[in-house]
């Protein structure tokens, strides 16, 4: 991250962390590890599988890749 301009590679792993917070783990507080694990697994599965997504023209990253 020390070249001219490296700090726009981390804009979309920032961008997928605030998704991943806001929408599960404010609204969904574990109460171990494990139940944290199996949640953020599942919300990855829907997040990749069932969440259309705006940036890429309404349609399922799983699709698109």
């Amino acid at each position: 991250m020390d070249g001219k301009g490296r700090w726009i590679d981390n804009i979309f792993i920032e961008r997928l962390w605030r998704s991943v917070k806001y929408d599960y783990v404010y609204l969904h507080p574990a109460a171990d590890g494990l139940e944290l694990y199996q949640g953020l697994k599942e919300y990855f599965r829907y997040y990749n599988y069932d969440l259309r997504h705006q940036g890429i023209g309404r349609k399922l990253p799983a699709e698109l890749y």
